[in-house]
């Protein structure tokens, strides 16, 4: 041995032929700066064949345990250093691998091993160790920074070992052990829902150790899956004794609450809102004036009288960003004797608001606007459904007296409805996006379980007041940045590159023209009103839709391509988004000649926290709706139903179920009896020898095969196809080029 090992004698106890240690390799390459596998044999002086194969495999093990970087063809080797290190969040897959998310760079592959460490949502300090045969930088976890939560919800299992708690997705690799005796002094039965706190984290070896706290009933599936949805998603559901405390302070308003705002209590003032909504934040009211122009006022509920800067309920509404909606559940941003009380502007009681007082031209144009704190008085809470009947029968008997038998109230909805149809027509003008997508709802029983799930329509109630809170969200952003006020703008950035280029090959198969970048509005509605009328629509926008790129909140305008406004912002729902009660201070803070509040946190800061509270809160409501569904389709397998196709994949077919609106997956191997190859430019899969065709829009009929809870995924066998679309009736000879898939087995994970 021609080398200075301080470790060669237990490197000579454990191998009959050693090599130099991990020690002396981690030195000699610190020395050298960056070796290879040759180079570090050469430098070692090692001939033998099985030493030289010996040190490769040492070489890959300490890449693989995050000691070197190995990087390019042939491998170079370097230590790892400081410079190294990345911090991000874990994000778990329910098969037991995972990824750590990265804001600045491509996320680290954690494979089942490194996830013993950790659970999902876990801040994590890592390095990229190596490649692995797919393209993905191998991770490998050097500390575990800071823990998203500990406690959890689970169900209590047995096994040879004793007693655990099996968590649910996404942290189902996880389970958690807990002691005989905590289970016997609950009397807990195996298999029932449990809370559990965690007594010591995992580590390579062992599993995390937990106590049972509580024992959860199982009789409502809804309850508790948004209770575990709440904790593993990290969403405050309990608010601080003192935000609580600071709210039961606030009393009915009074006189001096009053003063100095402007008094709209004479108006006729209405609140229009959902059958089951609890809270309204908004009032509208509109007149004619001379010259065919109108008035319009809309009232916001001055949620920032209440919820002062950086006070207790200041902080907890921070913290969350936005309320959170579950079917039949809401976890609100402000205690409920705020968002349901004083900051609902509930009917014939005094409230506080924040007024957008805006004059539009009768062609349509903003002419002026003014924003002012106010007291008003509404006169009526009504729905979209009454109005919508409003509209179609203004004297029919069942609408309430407060719309028929006030002639104010009639009056300014009359005007609000002339006001939409000419608002409607500027939209059309900028080219503003309306897609044809299917929002739905789920009807429960009495006993928690799913009775129906419903399609929500939208009729001419709810697009005036959308457009009545467009008007006042762009007048509000304008003051903001006629002002530079410290706010945060509502950004929507036009599509990159890459997505254009998928829309343009895409549009060619209804013969319209996309550009291959930098597209418009207008070629975005070019081909949203080509396609609107077609059976497939939903199918066709559902595509565009996902060509967009994400809303985001920052303190710097940009605009916003779906709405098609250079400028926008959120003013009008204080109660529930904290961009809009930051907006609210600002502005009122310089329509009153009063100094600007001074906050604990930055813009970037709150536009960072704000639009990562926003993604939270959407993941959450989707798992939940997911959850539920499928949940719903266990009590139908083998059942069969009709279905439209809506994404088409290299590895099936996805198809939403035409009365049910849930969607579920035909595998390749389950569509037909051929070879499919997949064209991703026409969105079709199809058969290479007998020339069948599957495409968007096609209407199938399926059975379904399994129900998956874990990856919450719906499986579908492929019956037979009852209709194409009007775009996949033409045989088409396959592409040439493309990944051609064909197998025996049905996949178990959902591709993207």
């Amino acid at each position: 041995m021609s080398w200075n090992d301080p470790n060669a004698s237990s490197e000579a106890q454990k191998y009959d032929n050693p090599i130099p240690s991990r020690e002396l390799i981690l030195s000699t390459i610190g020395e050298h700066g960056e070796v290879t596998h040759k180079q570090l044999a050469q430098i070692f002086e090692i001939e033998d064949p099985d030493q030289f194969d010996a040190l490769g495999n040492r070489l890959k093990a300490m890449a693989r345990d995050g000691q070197v970087n190995r990087e390019g063809r042939p491998y170079r080797y370097r230590t790892v250093t400081k410079q190294d290190i990345v911090t991000g969040t874990v994000s778990a897959h329910p098969k037991g691998f995972g990824f750590v998310v990265l804001s600045d760079m491509p996320d680290l592959f954690l494979h089942e091993k490194q996830m013993r460490w950790v659970f999902n949502g876990d801040t994590v300090a890592a390095v990229g160790t190596s490649t692995d045969n797919r393209g993905r930088t191998e991770g490998r976890i050097v500390d575990v920074i800071e823990r998203r939560q500990n406690n959890f919800i689970g169900t209590l299992a047995r096994d040879e070992d004793g007693y655990c708690v099996e968590l649910g997705s996404p942290n189902s690799h996880q389970p958690i052990t807990v002691t005989d005796d905590n289970v016997q002094a609950l009397n807990i039965k195996q298999g029932a829902p449990v809370k559990v706190d965690i007594i010591d984290w995992p580590n390579q070896h062992e599993f995390a150790t937990g106590k049972i706290t509580e024992v959860l009933s199982d009789d409502n599936d809804r309850e508790l899956i948004i209770e575990t949805t709440l904790l593993n998603y990290d969403i405050p559901s309990d608010f601080s004794e003192a935000a609580l405390k600071q709210a039961a302070e606030y009393q009915e308003p009074t006189e001096k609450d009053i003063k100095g705002r402007t008094d709209l209590r004479h108006l006729p003032l209405v609140t229009i809102d959902g059958e089951d909504a609890r809270d309204f934040d908004d009032a509208v009211f509109a007149e004619k004036r001379s010259g065919g122009n109108y008035r319009v006022v809309v009232a916001i509920a001055d949620v920032s009288y209440y919820v002062t800067p950086n006070s207790p309920l200041d902080q907890d509404a921070y913290e969350r960003g936005t309320s959170v909606y579950f079917p039949h559940r809401v976890i609100p941003m402000l205690p409920e004797v705020l968002s349901n009380g004083l900051c609902s502007l509930n009917p014939n009681l005094d409230r506080l608001c924040m007024v957008a007082d805006i004059k539009v031209s009768r062609a349509g144009k903003v002419t002026g606007y003014e924003f002012y704190p106010s007291v008003m008085h509404s006169q009526a809470r009504l729905t979209y459904n009454q109005v919508n009947d409003y509209f179609v029968n203004p004297t029919d008997k069942r609408l309430p007296k407060s719309l028929t038998g006030n002639k104010d109230v009639k009056k300014s909805i009359d005007t609000l409805h002339q006001l939409y149809e000419l608002l409607l027509k500027k939209r059309e003008e900028r080219h503003a996006m309306e897609f044809e997508t299917v929002e739905t709802y789920i009807k429960f029983n009495e006993k928690g379980g799913i009775d129906a799930i419903l399609p929500r329509t939208r009729g001419d109630s709810q697009k005036l007041i959308e457009e009545c809170m467009l008007l006042a969200n762009t007048c509000a952003a304008n003051f903001a940045l006629k002002h530079e006020l410290p706010v945060l703008y509502r950004n929507h950035d036009k599509p990159d590159n890459e997505k254009s280029m998928r829309i343009h090959e895409y549009a060619k198969n209804f013969g319209l023209p996309f550009p291959q970048e930098n597209p418009t509005q207008a070629d975005y509605q070019r081909i949203i009103e080509a396609t609107k009328d077609r059976p497939d629509a939903i199918s066709i926008h559902s595509m565009l839709l996902r060509s967009m790129m994400q809303a985001n909140y920052a303190p710097d305008n940009i605009g916003h391509f779906g709405l098609a406004y250079d400028e926008y912002s959120h003013f009008t729902s204080p109660i529930r988004r904290y961009p809009d009660l930051m907006l609210h201070r600002a502005i009122k803070a310089k329509a009153t000649n009063s100094k600007q509040p001074v906050m604990d946190f930055s813009l970037d800061g709150a536009g960072t926290q704000t639009s990562d509270t926003e993604r939270r809160a959407e993941k959450a409501s989707r798992f939940v709706e997911s959850w539920l569904k499928c949940h719903y389709m266990t009590d139908h397998v083998g059942e069969e139903f009709e279905g439209i196709v809506t994404t088409v994949t290299n590895f099936g077919l996805f198809v939403t179920l035409t009365d049910l609106y849930i969607d579920g997956l035909v595998h390749i191997s389950n569509v037909g009896d051929d070879f499919f190859v997949y064209d991703e430019q026409q969105q079709q899969l199809i058969g290479k020898d007998k020339g069948k065709l599957f495409g968007l829009g096609d209407l199938v009929k399926v059975q379904v095969a399994g129900v998956n809870m874990d990856l919450l995924q719906i499986d579908f066998d492929l019956k037979e196809k009852l209709q194409s679309s009007a775009m996949n009736q033409t045989k088409k000879q396959p592409p040439k080029k493309g990944p051609a898939k064909r197998s025996s087995r049905r996949s178990s994970s959902k591709k993207s």
